[in-house]
């Protein structure tokens, strides 16, 4: 009898671990998913703005560079919407303030297509940003506090990888959407959304981490910008945060610098067409997702900083080189190895911050930095239209290269914590 319940209760004692276990990766991958969602309709969102381009300037009848400012207002929308949702998550949850991030930027997305002139247009714009500001660092935060310090530059990778699959199927989808309906047909289908946010809200627990934390605190809020002033609470972590805004700022301007007028420039200036322009930037998109998850194993492999100078350096040749060609083959080529290292990098910096900061202020972190980032990037466009104005986009391109020098030269600043725990 005792020998049967002692059998009883060690078969027990080890069928819970198990249990457990599958029931962490069950929910690693709720998480990863759900992130992957939610910024995936980030990069759906702002690709079809950069198609809309051409139809937006005959409608209202403005210059490029006016045009242009729709992505950079849409940018520095998420510079606020980034600290807004980031103090909001670290104080209330991940999931909760995942889901206001995407209803808000789906309702104004869609609000985009009754735009009756460029001013209402410009304030749509902004607060879809305030939305899309919320979704990369909380998705981000999430998916690292979910899965084993050794997959997590693996699991921020795929989470963007869902980005670029949104970008993906805009860039697939515009050509067709706007040849029924219209640019305005490009943000009725980016409000649909609202209800994947509701779905998701439903189904995805808290993270375990947050809770954790949170337990720890007992009923205690933390005050509203204790998160914040964690970013810059000493001077080696000054010396971090201003690292990352940097690297952040460098990702993001040349992402928006290529992505928002390459569509433009591939149909008018080389002559592909739109239908043509379209195809040859889903191969920089493919190019995109093929680096990203290179980036991941490579980052989980080989640590942080090996990876971002790898990545870093390719990106500054391959820019250089495609902005000499003009041969379709060789553009289509040429985009796919520049979009695997110009944007390969994105899934990491989603892994470096949260190593580098901790629970209390990890989504504030990841959501003001990269948005920072964002916002000083989201000057590309602008910059990048004006310069094309007097000696052409293919110059323009050319000029990106040095800042993925200086990129380089800021990983020395960065700490490896390859394979940390989360504190």
């Amino acid at each position: 009898m005792t020998t049967d319940s002692s059998a009883r209760d060690a078969a027990e004692a080890a069928a819970r671990p198990a249990s457990a276990a599958v029931e962490d990766e069950r929910y690693a991958r709720q998480a990863v998913v759900a992130s992957a969602i939610g910024y995936g309709l980030d990069g759906f969102d702002l690709l079809v703005l950069s198609f809309a381009l051409t139809g937006i300037i005959a409608t209202f009848h403005i210059t490029d560079t006016q045009a242009g400012s729709l992505t950079t207002l849409t940018l520095l929308g998420a510079v606020l919407g980034g600290v807004v949702f980031g103090l909001l998550s670290d104080r209330w949850g991940r999931v909760r303030m995942l889901m206001w991030s995407v209803l808000l930027f789906a309702v104004f997305t869609g609000l985009s297509a009754l735009a009756v002139g460029f001013y209402d247009l410009v304030f749509y714009r902004f607060i879809t940003g305030i939305g899309i500001g919320g979704e990369f660092g909380i998705g981000m935060t999430l998916a690292s506090e979910a899965v084993p310090a050794r997959w997590r530059a693996r699991a921020t990778s795929a989470v963007a990888v869902g980005f670029q699959l949104g970008v993906l199927a805009a860039a697939l989808l515009s050509a067709p959407i706007i040849g029924v309906w219209g640019w305005r047909g490009l943000f009725v289908v980016g409000a649909f959304p609202a209800v994947v946010a509701v779905i998701m809200r439903r189904r995805l627990p808290e993270s375990p981490k947050f809770l954790a934390h949170r337990a720890e605190r007992g009923r205690e809020r933390p005050a509203t910008m204790r998160s914040l002033r964690l970013l810059v609470a000493d001077p080696a972590t000054v010396r971090i945060t201003v690292a990352m805004v940097v690297l952040t700022s460098v990702q993001n301007f040349g992402y928006f610098g290529i992505l928002t007028w390459l569509p433009h420039y591939l149909a008018t200036q080389l002559g592909l067409g739109l239908t043509k322009s379209s195809l040859w930037t889903a191969a920089t998109v493919l190019g995109m997702l093929g680096g990203i998850l290179l980036f991941g194993q490579l980052a989980d492999r080989m640590g942080r900083r090996p990876a971002f100078w790898i990545f870093q350096a390719g990106a500054a040749v391959s820019v250089l080189v495609y902005s000499q060609l003009t041969g379709p083959t060789a553009l289509l080529i040429g985009g796919f190895v520049m979009g695997a290292f110009a944007n390969g990098m994105i899934g990491g910096y989603g892994a470096l911050m949260a190593e580098l900061y901790p629970t209390a202020a990890r989504a504030t972190a990841q959501n003001v930095l990269f948005n920072i980032g964002r916002g000083i990037g989201g000057f590309a466009p602008v910059v990048i239209a004006a310069v094309s104005a007097t000696h052409g986009f293919g110059f323009a391109l050319a000029l990106l290269p040095t800042i993925y020098v200086v990129a380089f030269l800021t990983m020395f600043s960065v700490p490896e914590r390859r394979g940390a725990e989360l504190s």
